[in-house]
């Protein structure tokens, strides 16, 4: 029998004949590792421990110490033992698929009746039971004529349709979990008893057409979440309780910021109280801006489809734009316009308007772009993911040389914007030249080199991208890490020397001939609409003090406080201070409790005392302690707190 290399991760080299496992790979070294191995990954491969390895390779043999090979098997057992435990308590149901996704797994079921809360009670009972077998997960190769028949057989038409759809005809692997069979590429755990029973928990119910069709048959697809141990799933269920807690649609419902409708799908109607954060935040960009060296314009929201042809956007991005179609007067055929998705093309005809000299650039050019994009509807979600949004949209057009300085300071610009709001750190991914790309490699090089060295200038560490760079040029991708521990890309700096090309924009160079302006687009906050919803659940709702809608609260205790209040509230307003009247015939603890639960940063309480005394008695957020303050005092340490970072 031939023979094999195998290296380990250590580098050593042992030769096995060919044909062996990965289980008995992990028996020659030791009987204790044979019986903690999970799996192997052999030559970059996940590989089961059933697997025969034919070539040399290098191999490492997993445990449940390694997390993402033990959490892909844990989450992909527990996907086939759910569906033998579903079949089991009703043989009737049909199975189809049951991918692995981020957190855990699903599984689509066709039954005619819904599972209810207590059959998700019920099957993760059984799937306890079928773990605690400690049953033999076995695997086989059969050819495609002997798995058609066998579900045939077995009344499972969406596996023969499945198999039906996979091209080639090389053979199918079929895994057995104890007595129940699943057609599935693996790999598995070697028996269910490695799946930890206490670290797991099925969560939800949803429909979900068969291969995504609407005109197929509505399935019910259940969502399960799995971890190493029980700890870890009692810390991610912590996490869930805490981001519903946060959740920016229901925070915005508490706060009077916002609603949506289906008749304007995916767009915002904006509250009073929502809209002031919204142009706070957007004036505070606006004076930074200023300040960094942009000019700002405007641009129109709908353009003739010529313009988007010669972007290359009508070919490329299409499907994703609105499209509009105006009978002009007199015209023989519609005009076909479209709404922007993008602001790009725009600036470049900003920029094409009258000649540029080398002298002119950089040239720093900003605008509040309103886009409309097509999203499905599926995929909305509140104003994190919609079809109208707003860009703090920017572009810069410079020569090359002058690459490494704007990223660097765009970098730094982007870190006192993001210091501003509350994130002081945030990470960089630094996307690389694809495999398909226009340029020559010199001019990769040296666009490569600028990024890379504007990012160290600034202090800051990246981690490489490689091969996720536009067809024209690299990027850089900003991540912001919200108080629950979850990234959001936000910023962004993209190098492009491809749309200058396609809209002809040209500078006078030193030497009096024509030269292709780069174009650098940038973004730091990027969707206004969904930066606001990120500060709301970060913030808990609590926003900064200069950013919240409604500052301060005034709110009478007695009737005869009335005037106090009114005066009060005067006073702050003039102070520049977000403030506001309660003189409600209510209780004064109602009127802290459902003032906090908008959300109000300070309520300030005021009866008889207080008049008299001309003080209020101060209530912080969050906090139960209240102080009494003479109020001339309280009203410069207010306004302190309610100037914007920028103006201090």
């Amino acid at each position: 029998m031939a023979s094999i290399s195998l290296t380990f991760p250590d580098g050593n080299a042992r030769e096995f004949d060919a044909g062996v496992t990965a289980a008995e790979v992990a028996a020659s070294i030791s009987t204790s590792l044979r019986k903690k191995a999970i799996s192997a990954t052999v030559d970059g491969a996940h590989y089961d421990l059933q697997w025969p390895i034919e070539a040399n390779a290098s191999i490492a043999i997993n445990t449940m110490q390694d997390e993402a090979p033990a959490l892909e098997l844990i989450r992909h057992d527990l996907a086939h033992i759910m569906a033998r435990a579903v079949q089991e308590i009703w043989p009737d149901v049909k199975v189809t698929i049951g991918p692995v996704i981020e957190n855990g797994w699903y599984y689509d079921f066709d039954r005619a009746e819904p599972f209810t809360p207590e059959d998700l009670g019920a099957i993760e009972k059984k799937m306890k039971e079928i773990i605690n077998l400690r049953e033999n997960v076995r695997t086989e190769v059969w050819d495609r004529a002997r798995a058609v028949k066998h579900y045939e057989d077995n009344g499972e038409p969406y596996k023969v349709e499945l198999i039906d759809a996979i091209p080639g005809d090389e053979p199918l692997r079929m895994y057995w979990h104890g007595d129940w069979q699943d057609l599935c590429r693996g790999p598995h755990l070697q028996h269910t008893g490695q799946v930890p029973a206490d670290a797991f928990k099925l969560m939800s119910v949803a429909g979900a057409y068969w291969r995504g069709d609407s005109n197929r048959a509505m399935l019910q697809r259940i969502y399960g979440v799995a971890f190493q141990n029980r700890e870890k799933l009692r810390d991610y269920l912590h996490f869930l309780e805490e981001a519903e807690k946060r959740d920016h649609r229901k925070l915005g419902r508490e706060m009077d910021l916002f609603h949506m409708q289906e008749e304007a799908p995916g767009q915002v109607f904006w509250h009073p109280n929502g809209w002031t954060i919204y142009t706070v935040l957007q004036d505070y960009m606006r004076r930074k801006q200023r300040a960094g060296g942009y000019v700002e314009i405007n641009t129109p929201q709908v353009v003739d489809r010529k313009l988007w042809e010669a972007s290359g956007h009508w070919d490329k991005y299409q499907e994703h734009m609105f499209i509009v179609e105006v009978d002009e007067e007199h015209a023989r055929e519609k005009s076909i316009n479209a709404l922007k998705p993008m602001n790009c093309p725009c600036h470049v005809q900003v920029y094409n308007q009258g000649l540029k000299s080398y002298r002119d650039l950089p040239l720093r050019m900003a605008e509040f772009g309103s886009c409309n994009r097509y999203e499905p509807s599926g995929a909305l979600h509140g104003i994190m993911r919609v079809r109208g949004f707003t860009q703090d949209d920017a572009h810069i057009f410079c020569t090359e040389d002058q690459i490494e300085a704007e990223c660097a300071r765009f970098i730094d610009f982007l870190a006192s914007v993001y210091g501003d709001l509350g994130f002081d750190e945030f990470e960089i991914k630094f996307a690389t030249r694809p495999e398909k790309r226009v340029g020559s490699e010199e001019s990769w090089d040296h666009v490569e080199n600028a990024l890379e060295n504007a990012i160290k200038a600034t202090g800051n560490d990246y981690t490489p991208d490689p091969g996720e760079g536009a067809f024209y040029g690299p990027k850089l991708d900003f991540f912001l890490t919200d108080s629950l521990g979850r990234q959001w890309q936000c910023g962004t700096f993209q190098v492009d020397p491809n749309l200058p090309e396609r809209l002809d924009a040209t500078y006078i160079g030193e030497d009096g001939a024509r030269h292709r302006p780069y174009m650098l687009h940038r973004a730091t906050l990027g969707s206004f609409e969904r930066f606001i919803g990120i500060l709301i659940e970060t913030h808990a709702g609590r926003l900064p003090f200069w950013l919240a809608p409604r500052q301060v609260v005034v709110a009478s205790i007695v009737s005869e406080a009335d005037s106090y209040v009114l005066e009060t509230v005067e006073k702050l307003v003039a102070a520049g201070i977000r403030a506001e009247a309660d003189i409600r015939n209510e209780k004064i603890n109602y009127k802290v409790r459902e003032h906090s639960v908008g959300k109000v940063p300070v309520i300030l309480a005021v009866g008889k005392k207080e008049v008299e005394d001309g003080t209020v008695t101060l209530r912080r957020l969050g906090e139960k302690r209240t102080s009494v303050e003479p109020l001339d005092a309280l009203i410069p340490i207010l306004k302190a707190d309610a100037t914007p970072p920028d103006l201090k």
